[in-house]
């Protein structure tokens, strides 16, 4: 899948952008647990390249064993 050059990504781009499958991008949106989405009409989710990019740096970890807090 070519993803766009754009700064706004659909759903599938923004998958591949992070390296993780749609299904997974959708089931994190479900949870609250992914990254900031926008909503443009009913089924249309587009992201923002550099609220991918903030949620990549925030969920960076040096150990297993860091505690995340999803709270």
């Amino acid at each position: 899948m070519q993803v766009a050059t754009g700064k706004k990504l659909r759903a599938p781009d923004a998958a591949a952008y992070l390296g993780i499958s749609t299904s997974t991008l959708a089931k994190m949106r479900m949870r609250g647990d992914g990254p900031d989405y926008s909503k443009a009409g009913p089924r249309i989710v587009i992201y923002d390249r550099t609220d991918l990019d903030d949620w990549l740096a925030q969920s960076r970890r040096r150990s297993t064993s860091e505690h995340t807090d999803l709270a």
